[in-house]
């Protein structure tokens, strides 16, 4: 049996997908604990949690990188989770955040998971050099990244980003990230959701916003608000459905015709995988990662064109036969990111590490 440690966080994707990764890892007889970083997980957070049953759950109170000012206030994090793999006997770390690697000591093999970080988010979204204020946050991720024994990417649009950020990066490993959703056959409804944390520039809430106000069907926006550090976004013209469940998620997902991702900067986009999953069309931002792997499954539209945008849905929503092949071929699409794929490609890297580091 193999004991993996693993980072997560329950303010983004690193939730469900550390979740997802433990569930799929127990077929291949893997134990995991599951180290939070960040603000705690909400009530249901933590319910759907007790629900892996390979794995359990403990919040060190540390912070993540990306909401402290200075390098020096994640040394205490990366200290304590030396301390707590020896103590649980890990054979092995994952950290789905590169910045926790940095100047990590431990003896057992350490992989880095990119998810997202500071840089390539302003790369993406803003296209200048990061302020000054921020370089650490470049040092910090490089050191990490080049500490760790392997990195996983979700995509090869997010490794070629990294690359260009960063620089070489040798051992460096696409894994898709995955989803345990179910194909659903239901009644559509003429709505368009998108989904994301709408307080984060990156997701382009605005253009949705534009994009609405000339709608003659609801664009609906599930996803929080406000974010920990005082984020926070309004919009005008979209209906504004707040923080749901997983669950409640994809049950929109189910309903809705269209499924509208307009993000700036998406790693992988597994709200897209599981829309598509859904049954729902896809209209997304014309950007590498959704060209990689939606390409000829979507209509896709300029990051910064809102008439665009509504063009697309109208379009959609209009031509039964144009969504129901983009909904197919999308479907054939998701087939490729399942947990089964996913978890067997990670034990396969686990294992290699291991062995390699074995005495």
């Amino acid at each position: 049996m193999l004991r993996v440690l693993m980072t997560l966080d329950a303010v983004g994707g690193v939730w469900r997908y550390a979740l997802d990764v433990a569930h799929g890892l127990r077929a291949h007889d893997v134990t995991c604990l599951l180290v939070g970083f960040g603000p705690e997980p909400s009530d249901p957070q933590r319910t759907e949690a007790e629900t892996v049953a390979n794995c359990d759950v403990v919040w060190s109170g540390e912070p993540l990188d990306w909401m402290v000012a200075d390098a020096a206030d994640l040394n205490q994090g990366t200290k304590r989770l030396a301390l707590l793999a020896d103590d649980w006997g890990a054979d092995l770390m994952h950290l789905n955040a590169p910045s926790q690697a940095a100047g990590l000591r431990c003896s057992i093999p350490v992989v880095a998971a990119s998810h997202s970080c500071v840089p390539t988010w302003w790369a993406s979204v803003h296209g200048t050099a990061l302020p000054a204020e921020w370089t650490w946050q470049w040092e910090r991720n490089r050191q990490g990244l080049t500490d760790a024994d392997a990195v996983v990417v979700p995509s090869e649009a997010h490794a070629a980003m990294l690359r260009r950020v960063y620089g070489a990066l040798p051992d460096l490993h696409v894994v898709h990230n995955a989803t345990n959703v179910a194909p659903a056959d239901h009644a559509r409804e003429a709505f368009v959701l998108s989904v994301g944390r709408w307080w984060d520039p990156g997701k382009n809430g605005e253009i949705l916003d534009a994009a609405a106000r000339p709608a003659p069907w609801p664009i609906v926006l599930a996803g929080p608000m406000d974010g920990p550090n005082g984020q926070t976004a309004r919009f005008r013209h979209t209906q504004m459905a707040g923080p749901m469940t997983h669950r409640d998620v994809v049950g929109l997902m189910r309903r809705a015709k269209i499924f509208a991702a307009p993000s700036r900067y998406e790693p992988f986009g597994l709200a897209v995988a599981e829309a598509a999953i859904s049954g729902a069309a896809l209209v997304l931002a014309d950007i590498p990662v959704f060209r990689e792997l939606w390409d000829g499954a979507a209509v896709f539209v300029d990051t910064d064109d809102p008439v665009g945008w509504a063009n697309a849905f109208s379009l959609v929503m209009s031509d039964d036969m144009l969504r129901q092949r983009l909904v197919a071929r999308a479907a054939c699409c998701a087939e490729r990111f399942t947990l089964a794929r996913q978890a067997r490609r990670l034990h396969d890297l686990y294992s290699s590490l291991c062995v390699v580091s074995s005495p």
